[in-house]
């Protein structure tokens, strides 16, 4: 386990799950906001949360709300209050990621700078890597810096589709990935 994950197990106050396309969606919140946001068999997923399954959570009813909308094709700004649970270069490199806007892509490179940590590129991205809350922080918006869709926690076909969806034009050369929402 990571800090990461030994925090937010202890964090969190409910959870539930959530059917998207592409797989199940473990939601998790804390009493602040959304603290997960996991896919079945995705790399850095905690262990079983203590947290009770509540399926009438307010806040995570209105995630799977917003989730349900993105997967429709409506590309809404997530409005939702977030308790990312991390260090704090972590956090920093995920509040990067929360302005990259969909449809739009940036390199493990862009983002090193942008948290002016310019030769951190691999520190960035395993910062990325253990996202916590998939889709919500768009880590599948970061690309290797010649334009290829490089790894992805919850599986590259699920990057491939999520920036589909968005219209994100590096797909186009990594039109064989699995089309898993067509």
């Amino acid at each position: 386990m990571t800090y990461t994950t030994d925090s937010i197990r202890s964090a969190c106050s409910a959870q539930m799950m959530f059917d998207t396309p592409l797989g199940p969606l473990l939601l998790a919140r804390t009493p602040r906001g959304l603290a997960g946001a996991w896919f079945e068999g995705q790399r850095h997923h905690p262990p079983l949360l203590d947290a009770p399954h509540v399926r009438d959570d307010p806040l995570l009813t209105r995630v799977a709300a917003q989730l349900q909308a993105y997967f429709d094709g409506a590309r809404p700004a997530f409005d939702v209050p977030l308790d990312l649970q991390g260090t704090p270069f972590q956090r920093a490199v995920w509040d990067v990621l929360l302005g990259i806007r969909p449809g739009a892509t940036r390199t493990y490179g862009d983002v090193a700078r942008a948290v002016g940590r310019p030769v951190a590129v691999r520190a960035v991205g395993s910062a990325v890597g253990r996202n916590p809350v998939s889709i919500v922080v768009p880590c599948h918006r970061v690309i290797g810096s010649d334009g290829t869709l490089t790894g992805y926690a919850g599986g590259l076909d699920r990057k491939v589709a999520l920036l589909r969806l968005e219209g994100a034009h590096p797909v186009a050369a990594n039109a064989s990935a699995a089309e898993a929402l067509h």
